[in-house]
């Protein structure tokens, strides 16, 4: 990456407002948001001018300028919304739909010491939930393989064969009783986790129920700084221990959208390439884990990712951008760039690995290793458990949600065989802690399997 001296000594530099861009979000990109990359990048290359809901940005394409701007070795790009030029000029739209989430701060939208300290909280606290040798990784491993087989017993109360939307009769109300977990909300509640799938939803009722739900969350926290627990709150609170207790309350909140959100949309993605045939191999070799990560790399569920601000005048793949310019990452279309896609056989799942589903750099995902073993084990419970499982839809007509940030399927209805069941093993009274797992609440599950099928997206 080049740096230049200042604008104003370069006419050359034109500032987003005066290069001609296009919407972005069209009927097409909708439906084949690649081709809509693609043409992006026959017309421009690897950086393109696009406009996103009436706010002029540049869509970074190519895959080298997209891991280029995310390990930012030259310091030239920048989260905090202080160094976007036209918001700090009052020309962003105080109704521009995204704003809210840009507002929000937190550890994805700070730099610096403050991002440094921040981080160190997040991993901390999400640490023994992804290091696998630790007590409460495998106590959540075990309950979330314990609600999968209760999901999956629940659709054999219909026949060991049939019909199902597995986006809202498995992979959403697996990972809400997962998030639950982390959280530490305690038992289960249908409301709690309906509020949580609101937000997710994004839709007319996301406000209110993001309210409720940070509500709940700053109670949480008030409560754990007295008596910890075995959750996420807990240990930011033991990482974090000059943090209020809406700063952890917020933190949470994110928490709960963002893991939410990736591994409901893994899950459903990953079961898509399971049913293809590429995928056919490495399931009959047992790596399912491999299977995720391609998913995670044909169908990102982060396909663009939040801005990033320059904060010199500077080079990206031959485009100029101006100090103050935004640029939003197009993981989706990096993963079909040539130079990446090219080098991968696509029958392989060996190649999977350098996929930037969960970023790179300081600002990369800290869940990425959680959301990958949650979704893994919520496909392993479904190769185990069912004896066959097609698509009751072509490929081409799985509807997916319109989003310019995530890209995850609404439903993903298949038709399926149960194998018969294995019987429980026997109660051990007597084994390790990490391995008694109290029962889940059937009830719960199937009140919320029935809501999230009547109101479905």
């Amino acid at each position: 990456m080049d740096h230049l001296p200042s604008s104003d000594a370069l006419p050359g530099i034109r500032g987003l407002t005066s290069v001609s861009s296009k919407p972005l979000l069209t009927r097409d990109f909708d439906v084949h948001p690649t081709a809509t990359y693609e043409g992006l990048r026959a017309a421009h290359g690897p950086v393109a001018p696009v406009d996103l809901l009436g706010v002029p940005c540049w869509l970074v394409l190519g895959y080298a300028e997209v891991l280029e701007v995310l390990r930012n070795d030259a310091r030239v790009w920048s989260k905090r919304l202080a160094d976007w030029r036209a918001y700090t000029q009052g020309t962003v739209p105080a109704d521009w739909p995204p704003l809210p989430a840009f507002r929000a701060g937190g550890v994805a939208f700070t730099e610096g010491r403050e991002h440094s300290e921040l981080r160190a909280a997040w991993s901390a606290a999400l640490r023994p939930f992804q290091d696998r040798s630790q007590d409460p990784a495998r106590r959540l491993e075990a309950e979330l393989r314990r609600h999968a087989d209760e999901l999956i017993a629940l659709l054999g109360e219909r026949g060991t064969t049939g019909r199902a939307d597995l986006a809202d009769e498995y992979a959403r109300p697996l990972m809400l009783m997962a998030i639950n977990r982390l959280a530490g909300f305690g038992e289960a509640d249908e409301d709690v986790l309906l509020d949580i799938r609101r937000l997710l939803d994004g839709g007319p009722q996301a406000a209110e129920a993001s309210g409720r739900l940070m509500d709940l969350c700053g109670r949480t926290c008030a409560a754990r700084r007295s008596a910890p627990g075995e959750d996420f709150p807990s240990y930011l609170i033991a990482a974090w221990p000059d943090c209020t207790d809406e700063q952890a309350a917020a933190a949470m909140t994110h928490l709960l959208g963002k893991l939410g959100d990736l591994t409901v949309t893994l899950v459903c993605a990953t079961v898509v390439e399971v049913l293809s045939e590429e995928a056919a191999g490495a399931l009959a070799g047992g790596m399912v884990r491999e299977t995720v990560n391609r998913a995670a790399m044909v169908h990102p569920p982060y396909a663009n990712l939040t801005f990033r601000f320059a904060l010199a005048d500077t080079v990206l793949g031959g485009t100029v951008i101006a100090a103050g310019d935004p640029v939003m990452l197009s993981v989706a279309a990096a993963h079909a760039d040539p130079s990446f896609a090219g080098a991968h056989d696509p029958a392989s799942v060996f190649s999977s690995r350098a996929h930037l589903a969960w970023g790179a750099g300081a600002h990369q995902c800290p869940g990425g290793a959680l959301a990958t073993t949650l979704a893994t084990i919520a496909v392993e419970r479904l190769q185990e458990r069912m004896a066959w499982l097609e698509p009751a839809l072509p490929p081409d007509r799985l509807p997916w949600r319109s989003s310019v940030f995530v890209r995850g399927l609404r439903s993903l209805p298949v038709r399926y065989g149960l194998r018969e069941p294995s019987p429980a093993p026997p109660f051990r009274p007597s084994a390790e802690p990490s391995e008694v797992v109290e029962p889940a609440s059937q009830g719960t599950l199937r009140r919320l399997v029935r809501v999230l099928r009547r109101t479905g997206r």
